[in-house]
C-alpha cells in the first residue's frame, strides 16, 4: 500500500512538473526574426507584437503594425507582411542617415476580380533625433477581371491591368534622391538646417531669398 501511495505520489510530481515547462515555453513565444541589419539599425519581425520593428540599437526608431498572427480577412493573402528589406547608409553634409525600403503585397480576391497589389515603402530616418526626414510609397497593382459579354453571363472574357500609384523611389551615393513616374520628376536634397528633404526648386529659392 505504501509502494503505490509512492508511486502515485511521484507521478503527480511528474505531471504538475511537465505542465509547468509547457506554459513557461508557451509564454516565451516566438522569437523576432531579423530582415536586415547594418550597424546599429536593425529591422525585424516582431510575431508576439504583430509589429515591423526598426531599432537603433536597444530604442525603437519606428514601428509597423502587421498581421504575424494570421487574423487577416479571407479574403486577403500576406496582409502587410514586409519582404524585400533593405538598410542603407549615408553621411549627407556629416549627418548620418538611413534609408530603410521594404516591400508588402495584399491579394484581394473576389468572384470575378483579382486585385494583386504590391506596395514599396523607401523611408529615410536621422537615427540620432528619431526622426523621419523623408517618405515615399509607390503602389503597384495588377488586376484580373472577367467581363461577359452578354446579359446571359454565356461567354466571357478575361481582361488583366496594371495600375501605377505614387512615385519610383532612387538614392545616389551623395544621398540625393530622385522621386519620378510617368508625367514628372521631382529631384529631393537634404537640408541639414532643417533636418528634412527638399525640392530642388524650393532650396535653390530659399537660398535666392537670403542672399538677397
Amino acid at each position: 500500500m505504501k509502494k503505490l501511495i509512492l508511486l502515485l505520489a511521484l507521478s503527480l510530481c511528474f505531471t504538475t512538473g511537465y505542465s509547468q515547462k509547457k506554459k513557461v515555453a508557451k509564454k516565451a513565444g516566438t522569437p523576432a526574426s531579423v530582415l536586415a541589419k547594418v550597424n546599429e539599425l536593425s529591422a525585424q519581425l516582431t510575431p508576439k507584437k504583430d509589429r515591423f520593428e526598426v531599432l537603433f540599437g536597444k530604442d525603437t526608431l519606428f514601428t509597423r503594425k502587421v498581421d504575424l498572427s494570421g487574423n487577416n480577412k479571407p479574403a486577403t493573402k500576406n496582409n502587410n507582411i514586409p519582404f524585400n528589406c533593405t538598410i542603407t547608409p549615408v553621411v549627407i553634409k556629416g549627418t548620418p542617415l538611413y534609408c530603410i525600403a521594404w516591400s508588402d503585397n495584399n491579394i484581394n480576391e473576389a468572384t470575378e476580380k483579382t486585385e494583386d497589389r504590391t506596395k514599396v515603402y523607401s523611408e529615410i530616418w536621422n537615427p540620432v533625433t528619431k526622426t523621419q526626414v523623408l517618405a515615399n510609397v509607390q503602389t503597384t497593382t495588377k488586376i484580373k477581371e472577367i467581363l461577359w459579354l452578354d446579359k446571359g453571363k454565356n461567354a466571357s472574357q478575361t481582361s488583366e491591368k496594371l495600375r501605377r500609384e505614387g512615385y519610383e523611389f532612387s538614392m545616389n551615393k551623395e544621398g540625393d534622391v530622385i522621386l519620378k513616374n510617368k508625367t514628372q520628376e521631382n529631384k529631393m536634397v537634404y537640408n541639414p538646417a532643417t533636418n528634412v528633404y527638399e525640392d530642388v526648386k524650393s532650396s535653390s529659392a530659399a537660398a535666392k531669398t537670403k542672399k538677397k
